[in-house]
């Protein structure tokens, strides 16, 4: 017998079919296909999310099985917050799923009555998330920058977050005035120590949420692709036993920051281990998969959004 319309597990599969369609840009053939369903099936549950109201231009349906990979997730590594979105199986997007729900989570927060602190890092999908948002008036709200947008030659990063959220947003911001990585310890020691930098970093380390990238150190480690480190500098970090970056922090396979390579002229606002706050990784993907396995384990990141491919990978 067919199942019902308000059957949990109907919904779960209009739910599916609805994300395919609408965020992930699927056809109703290929969504036949990948929910290994006939086509006017595929077709019928695509208009059963629009009629149960399952989607906006956000998925609202909370998938059953995300949510259970999100709380075991939370409960191996100890999340103060956790989001698992579906993924598209034929998809190579870094970004596509994570930086709706990042946008979504961000935005409930910036809509908050009461003044907070925001801190961000940098990267692809933080900045893929801000562009989800929608225009909002949050003059009460400050919204910081743990780490500077600038290499060594004065280039700056095509993935800023700080200023496109603030301009969304209209909340004052206060961008980290700094490259990311200074020419050598002693210089970094004199920047530091500029009044106006200390306020920043004072601020950063006070935000009651933190939303950051996670980045794997290989040989397509986004510092180095996006010029912020010399190969030089990339193939010491992985002799030193680097696999992943936080903020520009490279740690090891056991999470733990390491005390040389690039960590010794980097400017960002440095992690506190255990993350007591609310640091909220946004990541996704098989490159990257070792990289938040041990941002998880070190307790760099309490939080985590991220897809349901990455979540059992990261639980197998």
């Amino acid at each position: 017998m067919a199942s019902s319309d308000n059957d949990p597990s109907r919904l779960d599969d209009a739910a599916r079919a609805g994300w395919l369609y609408f965020i992930a840009g699927n056809t109703q053939d290929e969504i036949a296909r990948k929910l290994a369903v006939s086509r006017p099936t595929a077709q019928r549950l695509v208009s059963l999310a629009v009629s149960e109201r399952l989607i906006t231009f956000r998925l609202d349906h909370p998938i059953a099985a995300c949510m259970e990979l999100a709380a075991q997730l939370t409960a191996r590594y100890g999340l103060q917050h956790c989001d698992v979105v579906p993924s598209d199986p034929d998809s190579t997007s870094s970004t596509l799923g994570i930086a709706q729900a990042a946008a979504a989570f961000l935005e409930q927060k910036l809509r908050s009555d009461k003044p907070i602190i925001i801190g961000v890092g940098t990267g692809r999908a933080l900045r893929a998330a801000v562009e989800q948002l929608p225009r909002l008036n949050c003059p009460l709200h400050e919204v910081v920058s743990l780490i500077g947008n600038i290499s060594r030659d004065g280039a700056a990063s095509f993935y800023d977050v700080l200023s496109r959220l603030a301009d969304l947003t209209q909340a004052r911001h206060y961008p980290m005035p700094l490259p990311i990585l200074a020419t050598s310890p002693e210089e970094r020691d004199l920047l530091l120590g500029l009044d106006a930098v200390r306020k920043v970093r004072a601020l950063a380390a006070r935000a009651d949420v933190t939303l950051v990238g996670v980045g794997q150190i290989d040989g397509q480690a986004q510092l180095h692709i996006d010029g912020f480190i010399s190969r030089d500098e990339l193939m010491d970090l992985i002799r030193l036993g680097a696999i992943g970056e936080v903020a520009g922090w490279a740690f090891d396979a056991q999470g733990q920051i390491l005390e040389g390579g690039t960590n010794r002229t980097l400017m960002s606002v440095p992690h506190q281990i255990p993350a007591e706050r609310l640091i909220v990784g946004v990541a996704q993907g098989s490159a990257k998969i070792q990289a938040i396995h041990a941002a998880l384990k070190g307790r760099i990141l309490s939080g985590l959004i991220t897809n349901e491919a990455t979540a059992r990978a990261l639980l197998g």
